[in-house]
């Protein structure tokens, strides 16, 4: 039996949009999960404010790493590796998280490793089910993403099979709660809403699922202005909005697609299982009805816990410690952000030499 102090013990670090996120595993365990989040400070402006997030994860780094290391019960001279979310995302945020790691990263003698985001969503799920199995289809819905991935190796070969050609999911979800004054996120508070409505209520339409539309491509877009001008029309004529069963027929409308396709996908590619992530997997709208049509079609479900559905740096550890449990090369010191890093890179490696480089600079004890 293998001893898990064997397995790589690694520190990740997400800051791709308004969370900062520290988290630390050992192979595919949990130690350590540590947020702080700057929703509130966005709140006010019904939207992520860019500029706000970065000052905030500059603020709330350190603390936070202290926090998870305290939480693991480990130290940072312990650590196998720092992995930092390396893109997509908001490139002021990547940027204070990509300085961050890469300090930590040198001072500690230690190899770095940028990751992808849309890869670490997916990966996360072995800290809660296990091994990924090879190949693995991912549902990724998110503020930002909605995407369909086959995947035969996390750490090498993740291939789009669709995604959103205009507003994703999250965002959707995003916007309509503004129309219908629920506040900032939208998620959870239409979620909370449609739970009390009707999902038949309103027929609304569905998008891209036409025989000549693209099979996986994804469109909200029309969903949410028709959504907005029914809501518009009903005001117009002095009419009351029954929140309720907007927010569950909306609603309806995203997750029927959504799962429509996914088990499309998994039913053309011959892959029996489907895993879901991203913000928008933390819906239970979502999750029942992609376990009842998954069910149906003989494919099993991995769904992780709703803590880690969202942006977290235990993704990025996570896919940090298959880095280094699989060899794969380290990220060089000159590794910077980039907010449209295309999911087909699911990290950004380096030359040898960086990596070596980084053993050498251990030998100098940096960190105190």
């Amino acid at each position: 039996m293998t001893d898990s102090r064997d397995e790589p013990l690694v520190l990740g670090i997400e800051t791709s949009c308004d969370e900062t996120g520290v988290g630390i595993v050992r192979g595919t365990t949990l130690l350590a999960d540590a947020v702080a989040s700057s929703v509130d400070e966005h709140a006010r402006f019904g939207g992520v404010v860019p500029e706000v997030a970065s000052r905030a994860h500059l603020e709330a780094m350190v603390p936070t790493i202290d926090r998870a290391l305290k939480e693991a019960g480990v130290s940072a001279r312990d650590l196998d590796g720092i992995a930092v979310t390396a893109g997509p995302g908001l490139a002021g945020a990547l940027l204070v998280g990509v300085s961050a790691a890469k300090a930590y990263a040198y001072a500690l003698g230690k190899p770095l490793y940028g990751v992808n985001h849309l890869a670490s969503h997916i990966c996360v799920d072995q800290l809660e089910h296990g091994a990924l199995p090879e190949p693995t289809m991912a549902l990724l819905v998110s503020g930002g993403h909605s995407s369909l991935l086959l995947s035969s190796d996390i750490t090498s070969d993740v291939r789009p099979m669709g995604a959103t050609i205009d507003d994703a999911a999250g965002e959707a979800f995003d916007k309509i709660a503004r129309v219908l004054n629920l506040g900032f996120p939208g998620g959870p508070v239409i979620d909370r809403y449609a739970r009390e409505g009707d999902p038949d209520a309103i027929a609304f339409p569905r998008g891209l699922t036409g025989p000549r539309d693209p099979a996986y491509d994804f469109s909200f877009s029309g969903l949410k202005t028709a959504v907005a001008r029914w809501i518009e029309a009903k005001r117009a004529a002095g009419e009351g909005v029954p929140v309720r069963d907007v927010a569950a027929s909306f609603q309806e409308a995203v997750v029927d697609v959504l799962t429509r396709k996914a088990v499309r996908a998994c039913k053309d590619e011959g892959v029996d299982h489907l895993m879901i992530g991203g913000g928008v997997a933390a819906n239970s709208r979502l999750r029942a009805l992609a376990q009842e049509r998954c069910e149906a079609a003989g494919i099993r479900l991995r769904v992780p816990r709703p803590k880690l559905c969202t942006d977290n740096g235990a993704m990025v550890a996570a896919l940090g410690a298959e880095m280094v449990a699989r060899n794969r090369a380290a990220s060089s010191w000159d590794l910077s952000a980039d907010s449209s890093l295309p999911v087909t890179e699911p990290h950004v490696p380096g030359h040898r030499h960086d990596h070596d480089h980084v053993h050498e600079v251990s030998k100098e004890n940096l960190y105190p």
